[in-house]
C-alpha cells in the first residue's frame, strides 16, 4: 500500500490530522524536525521521519513511495522580527514540498492554508472563497505570508499538482501544546488581554478541521478551496461566552486607538501581557466566512460552538490552573494598568485635537 506523507504532524492541527489519518488506516509517515516535540503524537504508531522542510534532496527522500501528501506544516507569529522566517517557512516550505511532489508524480495533495489568506470580510458581512485578498493593507506578515503560500500552490496546480486547498479559521480545542492557534484563550484566562476593539473572528474545532481535511482528500475538486469554519464570534460575544466559562471577568471594551495605547502600556509593565500591536490591529477585523461550500461539496459539519470553547477552555485550566488562579487574583490591578492607560490615550488624543484646533485644523 502507498504511504501518505504528513508534515507538521507535531503543531496542533497536524497532531489532530495524524490522529485521524492513523484512525482511517493510513500507512502514515511524518515529517519531524530535529529536536521537535513529538509529545502529541507519540501513542500513535506511524513512521517518523527527520526532514527538514526547506531541504529540497530531504523533502525528496521523504517522498519516496508516497501517494499522498498532507502539508499542515506551517509557522504562526505577530512578531515583527519573524516576519522574515514567516516567509521563509510558510511560502518557501509550499514551495520545496509541494515543488517536489509534483516532480514524484503524488495523486493526491492536501494542503492546509487559512482563511486569513483570503483576508478580513467587510465589517459585519461574512467572506467566501470567491473574495480577493483584502489584508495587504493592513501590513500583517503571517497573513501576508499564508495568502502568497497559497498563490504559490496554486501555481505548482497550475502545472499539474492534483491539489485541494483547505482553510481553516481560526482553530480552538483541547491540545494546543504550542500555544499558537488558541493563544487568545490562553491570554484572556491569564488576564492578559486588557482590552479590546470591536471585531470578529469565526471560530472552529481542531477536530472538526481534521475531519475536513480528510474530506478534502476524498470528495474536494482538483484546483478548489474550501473554508473551514464554525462559529462567526464578535469579540463581545467571544469573551462573554469565555467568561461564563471560566470564571475571569471580560476585558474592557474601547476603541481601536486607546486598545493599541493600552496594549503598549500593558507590555511595558511587570510582564502583564503578550499582546502585539499587530494583534489588536488585526483583532478589529472583521474575520468571519461562510462555509457554505464545503458543506455542499464536502459533507463539511462543524460541532456545536459551545462544546469547542468549553474543551478549549477546560483543557487550559487543567493544564495551568495554578497560574490562571493566580491571575484571577491579579486581575484588578491589571484592569487599573489598562485603565491608566487608556486613560492616557483619551487625554493624548484630546490634547492632538485641541493642537490641530490651535492651527485651525478641522474649523469648517
Amino acid at each position: 500500500m502507498a504511504k501518505t506523507l504528513l508534515t507538521g504532524a507535531t503543531g496542533f492541527i497536524g497532531s489532530h490530522l495524524a490522529r485521524a489519518l492513523a484512525e482511517r488506516g493510513d500507512d502514515l509517515r511524518v515529517t519531524v524536525r530535529e529536536g521537535s516535540d513529538t509529545s502529541a503524537i507519540d501513542d500513535l504508531d506511524v513512521e517518523h521521519v527527520r526532514c527538514n522542510l526547506l531541504d529540497r534532496r530531504a523533502v525528496r527522500r521523504a517522498l519516496k513511495g508516497v501517494d499522498k501528501v498532507f502539508h499542515a506544516a506551517g509557522m504562526t507569529s505577530v512578531r515583527p522580527a519573524d516576519a522574515e522566517r514567516l516567509f521563509e517557512v510558510n511560502v518557501g516550505g509550499v514551495r520545496t514540498v509541494l515543488g517536489e511532489s509534483l516532480k514524484a508524480g503524488v495523486g493526491r495533495v492536501v494542503l492546509t492554508s487559512s482563511a486569513a489568506a483570503l483576508g478580513p470580510a467587510e465589517r459585519g458581512g461574512t467572506a467566501d472563497e470567491r473574495q480577493l485578498f483584502t489584508a495587504g493593507h493592513l501590513g500583517i506578515p503571517y497573513v501576508n505570508s499564508v495568502h502568497e503560500a497559497e498563490a504559490e500552490a496554486f501555481r505548482l496546480a497550475a502545472g499539474g499538482l492534483p491539489l485541494v486547498c483547505v482553510n481553516p479559521a481560526v482553530v480552538f480545542g483541547p491540545g494546543d501544546v504550542h500555544v499558537t492557534s488558541t493563544r487568545l484563550v490562553r491570554s484572556f484566562l491569564l488576564g492578559r488581554v486588557p482590552a479590546y476593539a470591536d471585531g470578529a473572528l469565526n471560530v472552529v474545532d481542531v477536530r472538526d478541521v481534521a475531519a475536513g481535511q480528510l474530506l478534502a482528500d476524498d470528495k474536494g475538486t482538483v484546483g478548489e478551496r474550501y473554508i473551514l469554519g464554525g462559529r462567526n464570534f464578535t469579540f463581545d460575544r467571544l469573551f462573554a461566552d469565555l467568561g461564563r466559562l471560566s470564571g475571569v471577568a471580560p476585558p474592557l471594551k474601547v476603541p481601536i486607538n486607546l486598545a493599541a495605547a493600552a496594549a503598549a502600556v500593558m507590555r511595558i509593565g511587570p510582564g502583564l501581557t503578550t499582546l502585539e500591536p499587530r494583534e489588536v490591529l488585526a483583532a478589529s477585523q472583521f474575520w468571519t466566512y461562510r462555509s457554505t461550500k464545503a458543506k455542499r461539496e464536502l459533507g463539511f459539519s462543524a460541532r456545536p460552538h459551545e462544546e469547542t470553547l468549553q474543551d478549549t477552555v477546560a483543557w487550559y485550566l487543567d493544564r495551568e490552573h495554578e497560574r490562571i488562579v493566580r491571575a484571577r487574583r491579579s486581575q484588578q490591578l491589571q484592569y487599573r494598568v489598562a485603565a491608566a492607560a487608556i486613560g492616557a490615550g483619551e487625554g493624548a488624543v484630546g490634547v492632538g485635537r485641541r493642537a490641530l484646533r490651535g492651527l485651525g485644523v478641522g474649523r469648517r
